[in-house]
């Protein structure tokens, strides 16, 4: 694997490779981001991996300074996952002016996680969009544990007409069920074992749902309350149809389940996709 940190490197090595896949991180990397890199070998002669911490998507308050940097370890688990470049720009390479031209997102982005984190999925899409300019593949992989941000990626290349097709990543989970995330080290031991008690909540919401239940309303409100009562601090627990991330029309089928709720000083999101009907 080659590791270079430059534009004109990075283009430099892709010249006259063939077809490209990228996996676009933050590091820290997991057995998800493994995974991701693993399905980019399908679809690609050459695999590129990059990670930067974006500070353009952190909100004030927020992580940016303490998120995890691990570099040495994410190089050994893009090695072994068969990735072929990766790219490690700084600040100063991706942003070596102020940026004061972003991509602005779709108003979809305003909600669920974006109405908790105002201005974050304009930093995820500018950044990627930069990222995109510079790598320009033929393909993009991305996880579905990031299901707005999946999303809203889609619909940016869409009607930015980029020539990329966005490939989507199933979400990796430990064995008891919590969803990989790099922000899982912040968890204390305690609340490590509370954690996967958020993907067990949203289980209950689908099963509610293909059992009969269509008030959503109250199947979220009572979620949110059964988990603040257990020390939670639930930013939201929605139900959305699954291709346009509107609420549901009583028609519709293809729904999705996500939710965002704190423990501690960790934030953790999931959610899970199903069918409104009950499999015959």
């Amino acid at each position: 694997m080659d590791i270079v940190s430059t534009i004109p490197e990075l283009r430099n090595r892709l010249a006259n490779v063939g077809r490209v896949a990228f996996v676009p991180t933050m590091g820290n990397l997991h057995a998800g981001h493994v995974a991701l890199v693993q399905m980019a070998r399908e679809y690609a002669d050459c695999v590129v991996a990059s990670i930067f911490v974006n500070p353009l998507q952190f909100g004030q308050g927020e992580d940016f300074s303490a998120y995890p940097r691990t570099l040495k370890e994410d190089c050994a688990k893009l090695v072994d996952a068969g990735c072929n470049v990766l790219f490690t720009p700084d600040e100063a390479v991706l942003y070596p002016q102020p940026q004061t031209l972003y991509i602005e997102p779709p108003a979809i982005a305003g909600e669920l996680c974006g109405a908790h984190r105002p201005g974050h999925f304009r930093g995820v899409c500018t950044v990627v969009a930069k990222l995109f300019n510079i790598v320009q593949p033929q393909v993009a992989v991305f996880g579905k544990k990031d299901f707005q941000q999946l999303h809203v990626i889609r619909e940016m290349t869409r009607q930015f007409d980029f020539p990329i097709d966005i490939i989507a990543g199933e979400t990796v989970r430990e064995p008891d069920g919590l969803a990989m995330s790099s922000r899982n080290s912040y968890l204390q031991p305690a609340q490590r074992i509370e954690a996967p008690r958020l993907y067990r909540a949203l289980q209950q919401v689908a099963q509610a749902v293909q059992g009969g239940q269509h008030d959503y309303a109250a199947i979220q409100a009572q979620t949110r309350q059964y988990l603040t009562q257990l020390g939670w601090i639930v930013d939201y627990i929605e139900v959305r149809n699954a291709k346009t991330l509107s609420p549901p029309d009583p028609a519709d089928l293809d729904l999705v389940v996500l939710g965002a709720a704190r423990l501690g000083k960790t934030r953790l999101i999931d959610n899970i996709e199903f069918c409104a009907e009950t499999p015959n």
